[in-house]
């Protein structure tokens, strides 16, 4: 195989681990910078009705896409195994059948969505006056799918092979591609909305052509190309099995978030637009959160499939618990420095004001999810999925949901945040729990 792959089955467990997360942390920083650079320039050049309306078009996009993406998180889990295992045979099968399924589910879900669009903010109560802009966005929105849903996948199997550096380099040239057509659509030719969803999907698709010229170039062995006649059934199972369960499980989650959307609409667009741009802080602040948890899965997954189930036990609390440690300096670094780059944003009070309560109550909870999502994503890494799944789908639909409904309706709605943090206790004690009473998490960590 081709170097610049991090091994996590020998030398230093923290080490590689970080060295892994680096990349990533890195990525998520660009990635932010899609959503930075539309929050930016919309809430300068349009004003807080079309900020509000990028802010709530998020949510629809991320169920439809979640389950598909949750579905790239059982390849990557796939090809870590097989890396441990070092069956190069079963990665390739695994990538022609990936290439298959892209165009099989991309294309249908991006008509769908376009379709749909409407159907779905009507369900969430966009109000009147963001209408216009949340349909016009959501739509292009999802006609960027394929490009997404290819680069994901694609990141998937990169990330099971021990390779985090690639996506970094995809994200740069896509990152000034989107950032570069931002300015021009909207600040220049005044595209509003529109301009910004289209510099969105264009460097989407520009992630994913540059990520399949990499891994052709770089990994020759993996016979990868942009268009795939077949598929392997037995790994499509394998895939089905473990990715689709952590896939409705997004779903789910997107489409609680859809829920809680809702709940915030209801407070009105000054209050939406105040927690769109908080979520620019507050993403930033979760970078460490899922490059550690991509480290981690990778981590479990290469030990397990290598049988390596000494050092699988040296790594499982280690992992977590570094992960809430990074999380929650990062998350007290940003508060210190909160209203400067809020007012980037927007210099509406009540805009500010919502924007800073949210930071604040997120950002000294979100370690208690770090904590919890790093757990989540080493059980996963073995194949153990199921718990998993139940307790995300609990902690959202049995805590976060039912809070945040007792809060706008008995009290303040403007509060709403609170049930975050509640919900995230709630998690990781259900997660510690499985650590140290589950027979089938036991049985694994047991063994010589």
């Amino acid at each position: 195989m081709n170097t610049k792959k991090i091994d996590m089955t020998t030398g230093p467990i923290m080490k590689n681990v970080l060295l892994f997360a680096i990349p990533i942390i890195l990525g998520n920083v660009l990635q932010q910078l899609y959503t930075t650079v539309d929050t930016l320039v919309i809430g300068n050049f349009c004003g807080k009705t079309s900020l509000a309306a990028v802010g709530t078009s998020s949510q629809p996009v991320e169920v439809l896409l979640c389950i598909f993406l949750g579905i790239g998180t059982g390849v990557s889990i796939l090809v870590s195994q097989s890396m441990g295992s070092r069956d190069i045979d079963k990665i390739i099968r695994l990538c022609k059948t990936v290439i298959f399924f892209i165009y099989v589910c991309g294309i249908p879900l991006s008509i769908i969505g376009y379709l749909a669009s409407p159907f779905i903010l009507k369900c969430m109560g966009v109000p009147a006056d963001t209408w216009n802009a949340a349909v016009t966005y959501t739509r292009i929105i999802f006609l960027g799918t394929v490009g997404n849903l290819g680069y994901n996948m694609n990141a998937g199997i990169l990330r099971g092979m021990g390779d985090s550096k690639a996506s970094l380099w995809f994200l740069v040239v896509s990152c000034i591609v989107n950032i570069t057509l931002d300015l021009l659509f909207v600040a220049v030719f005044g595209m509003n909305v529109t301009g910004a969803a289209i510099a969105t999907i264009t460097a989407m698709f520009i992630s994913w052509l540059v990520s399949i010229i990499y891994i052709r170039n770089k990994f020759p062995e993996l016979d990868f190309s942009f268009i795939s006649g077949h598929f392997h059934f037995e790994e499509l199972k394998e895939i089905v099995a473990i990715g689709l369960p952590i896939g409705l499980n997004n779903s789910l989650y997107s489409f609680g978030h859809m829920v809680i959307q809702a709940m915030v609409n209801a407070q009105g667009s000054t209050f939406m637009a105040g927690l769109s741009v908080a979520g620019r802080i507050t993403g930033c602040s979760n970078i460490a959160i899922t490059a550690l948890s991509s480290a981690a899965t990778t981590f479990s997954g290469q030990n397990f499939g290598a049988k390596n189930f000494d050092r699988l036990r040296k790594g499982y609390i280690k992992i977590p618990v570094v992960s809430g440690l990074i999380t929650l300096s990062f998350g007290l670094s940003f508060i210190s420095v909160r209203m400067p780059i809020l007012r980037i944003f927007s210099d509406d009070p009540g805009v500010l004001m919502y924007a800073s309560r949210f930071v604040v109550t997120l950002l000294l909870s979100q370690w208690i999810y770090a904590i919890f999502n790093g757990i989540i994503c080493v059980v996963n890494g073995v194949g153990l999925v199921r718990y998993t799944t139940i307790i995300n789908v609990l902690m959202l639909w049995a805590v976060r949901i039912p809070a945040g409904y007792i809060i706008s309706r008995f009290f303040d709605g403007t509060y709403i945040m609170i049930a975050f943090p509640i919900s995230f206790a709630f998690g990781m004690i259900c997660m510690i729990c499985y650590y140290i009473f589950s027979p089938k998490w036991k049985a694994i960590i047991r063994q010589k």
